[in-house]
This record gives structure tokens, sequence and C-alpha cells, in this order.
């Protein structure tokens, strides 16, 4: 009776792992960094992916996350921290694949077992013609002030003129 039991606590505590790793638009890791070196359990980390903008072809983005690490880290429990760093950039001709609202969700990942939540959330500077990315973490009892914002430009690519953020808009 007891193993049941035991595996489902099990899924319990892997299904946000899990679900963090699977679906399209799915960040690349690209590399990582130890920032803290535990003997008998895992090292702490920065780790630093790409995300190509999934409605915005020609847009990448990159963030650095922290990974707690440590036996919690490890087994999913912990809560990783709120600081997160973002850089977007203009990689190739601009061609939006569809309309999108001001703050909406570009990326979503969890942070914790339940709680807590990092979001990359875009908009558009119609004015200026500029996107604006903003990362942030959000938590079912408390929030984090701790953000990130980058800014990507839309310029001509070549021989093809720049589309206008604005007429994209919701």
């Amino acid at each position: 009776m007891k193993r049941p039991l035991a595996a489902l606590a099990l899924c319990a505590i892997m299904l946000p792992a899990v679900s963090a790793l699977a679906g399209d638009g799915e960040p690349e890791m690209i590399f990582k960094k130890r920032t803290v070196f535990r003997l008998l359990s895992p090292d702490a980390y920065l780790r630093v992916y790409a995300i190509d903008d999934p409605l915005i072809e020609g847009v990448a983005c990159h963030f650095t996350a922290p990974e707690i690490g440590g036996w919690k880290g490890w087994a999913g429990l912990a809560e990783e921290r709120s600081d997160v760093s973002l850089a977007c950039r203009q990689v190739g001709p601009v061609k939006f694949k569809g309309k999108f609202r001001q703050g909406g969700d570009m990326y979503r990942e969890r942070r914790s077992l339940f709680f807590k939540k990092l979001h990359i959330v875009r908009g558009c500077d119609a004015r200026r013609n500029v996107l604006v990315y903003l990362t942030y973490t959000d938590k079912l009892i408390e929030g984090s002030p701790k953000n990130s914002t980058s800014t990507v430009p839309i310029m001509p690519w070549g021989d093809q003129p720049a589309p206008r953020c604005g007429d994209y808009l919701e």
C-alpha cells in the first residue's frame, strides 16, 4: 500500500520539472556557470538560455536564471530565486505571425513546486516601432519586484522594409 503512495508523491514532485521541459518554443540552454560548489549535493549554477519569439520571427531573447542546487533543488522542492536578466535582439528580418496583446506571455516557466512562475512578456512601443520584452516572477501570495527589460527596435533587414509592430496589436 505504501508503494503506490510513494509513486504518486514522486509523480507530484516531478510533474512541474517535466512540464517545464515539454512543448514548442522552449528555451535552449547555451551554457552554465557554477556559482556554488557543494561537495555532497548538486552545485548551484547560473544558466544562460536562448529562446526565439514564437510569434515574431527574427527576434531572439537570451536570459540568465539561477539554479539553487543542493538536495532541495535537485528534488524540485527549492524555490528558485527571482533574479533573472534578459537581452533581446533582432536576428533576422522581422515577420509577425499574428496579432498580440500588450503584456502577453511569450514564455512562462515554473520556478517552484506550486506557486512561483517566471514570465517573459512582450509589448510594442508603437510610436517608436520598438518591441519591449519584460521578465519578472510572480507568486500566488506575493510577487517579486525584481525584473529586467529589453527592447528591440524593428529595423529594415537587407532590402526588406521594417514592419510596424503597432499594426499587429490586438
